[in-house]
């Protein structure tokens, strides 16, 4: 089932890869980053932070923030109370992507996802989904500071 898991997700976020392609848009990590800065307070974030909300490491999260700011569409500020700190921040231009990869990104989710479940099942899914995360939390939280504890990842709009 393991395998079964990873494989889907592999198989599904290389559709949706195509998709944003084919509509000349972004790889799917550069909306994950947009979305994770655009319901941030203030639509910014510690670059730790946003590693962690988006489930990259940080010199993976590094070098995308690098092309997202070469691009326009994020910025990123010295933190004034750590100057080693660092802060993402979207921006207009950024909002705009983002809004702009979301219906080709929402298409790809109904039309390879949602559409293969019922109802009921989604309903199933979701809670053997969330029960599995809230338990990997809890462990990771009993051995982990909480600020190590992981985000939840997630596309959303």
């Amino acid at each position: 089932m393991w395998a079964l898991l990873l494989t889907t997700h592999a198989v599904l976020v290389d559709r949706i890869e195509q998709r944003l392609a084919q509509a000349n848009l972004p790889p799917l990590g550069w909306y994950d980053v947009l979305w994770g800065l655009e319901r941030s307070p203030g639509q910014r974030q510690r670059m730790s932070e946003l590693a962690h909300k988006t489930v990259l490491s940080r010199s993976n999260l590094t070098r995308l923030v690098d092309r997202l700011e070469e691009a326009g569409v994020v910025k990123r500020e010295r933190s004034e109370q750590d100057r080693r700190g660092a802060y993402a921040v979207l921006t207009e231009a950024g909002k705009a992507l983002r809004r702009k990869m979301w219906p080709v990104y929402q298409a790809a989710i109904r039309e390879l996802f949602e559409a293969c479940l019922s109802d009921e099942e989604a309903e199933i899914v979701s809670a053997v989904l969330r029960r599995i995360l809230d338990a990997a939390r809890q462990a990771a939280s009993a051995s982990a500071p909480a600020s190590d504890a992981p985000a939840e990842p997630g596309p959303a709009a």
